[in-house]
């Protein structure tokens, strides 16, 4: 679903900006988890908003911090570098500041299967992308500011994940830990893009594109994210989810009619391997870090 966003973009109207649609896109995305929250409640799944949110707000603060530098520095990113290496770094490095951020704060450990699989999966990835971009007639300049601010946002989405699956292991329902996080950044996000021109918006296909990004490849995909992220490590999801540049490169060539070159099958096929790696070993990637200072001495 998150793969769909880029051909959803491509077939919507001219005059729109990237942090433009990013903003509409979170905003209604938002709307939709809140939306699934009230459901929720109504339901009896979900318990009063106010009693779980309260003991962590200060966590979703940081996970709202998190998405709100994601997206604008993304975009800065692709503004820079261009779309493929700012894709690359971006959405490539989230897994390993996830993994960091979840040993230092979590205590749990990386195993060197969740290591290698996601090495595979991000070279995979980076073939792909730059294969297909290679494969163009234009040339995006790449320079060290826009690798910062790539690397800022794949900070930004590790650190939203992690903090989400804090709040989760504390009993919070994943819809509404999402919705209350995705609150907070789609909030600076709206704030920083106010100066965008949204003209488009007003066209039907303008209104489809805002719609579809944010109802399919926003609200309901963070909701069967979180669902995810409940279950698994912060890391391996993050990881499992590189499977979005491979969405994108199939759904250009099926919809837009682009042709995939060949060394971009290269590619392909490590991605998909490092993403079987990674699904298939989740199970043990991470292991706590044991704490022994609470065992009786043992003798030898």
């Amino acid at each position: 679903m998150f793969g769909t966003a880029g051909t959803a973009r491509e077939l919507g109207p001219d005059g729109t900006t990237a942090l433009g649609v990013g903003a509409t896109r979170i905003v209604i995305g938002t709307a939709v988890l809140w939306l699934a929250v009230w459901w929720g409640r109504r339901a009896g799944s979900i318990p009063e908003v106010g009693g779980p949110v309260r003991p962590n707000r200060w966590v979703i603060l940081l996970g709202g911090l998190g998405v709100a530098i994601y997206t604008p520095m993304f975009f800065e990113a692709v503004e820079r570098t261009g779309v493929a290496v700012g894709t690359i770094v971006g959405v490539g490095s989230g897994p390993f500041f996830a993994g960091a951020l979840e040993w230092a704060w979590r205590g749990v450990r990386p195993s060197r299967w969740w290591a290698i699989g996601t090495v595979v999966t991000v070279s995979g990835g980076a073939v792909l992308v730059l294969a297909q971009n290679a494969s163009g007639s234009t040339s995006d300049p790449v320079d060290a500011v826009g690798i910062a601010f790539a690397l800022a946002a794949g900070f930004g989405y590790a650190l939203y994940s992690v903090t989400s699956k804090v709040v989760m292991e504390r009993g919070v329902d994943p819809v509404l830990t999402l919705a209350s996080t995705f609150l907070v950044g789609a909030t600076a996000v709206a704030v920083v893009a106010a100066r965008e021109p949204f003209e488009w918006i007003t066209s039907g296909d303008g209104l489809l594109m805002a719609l579809w990004l944010g109802l399919s490849a926003t609200g309901l995909a963070y909701i069967v994210y979180g669902y995810g992220l409940q279950r698994l490590s912060s890391a391996t999801t993050v990881t499992l989810v590189l499977a979005e540049p491979l969405t994108a490169t199939l759904l250009a060539v099926l919809v837009l009619d682009e042709s995939i070159v060949p060394v971009a099958g290269i590619g392909i096929v490590g991605l998909l391997a490092g993403l079987l790696i990674v699904g298939r070993t989740a199970h043990v990637s991470f292991e706590p870090v044991p704490d022994l200072s609470d065992l009786p001495d043992q003798p030898g």
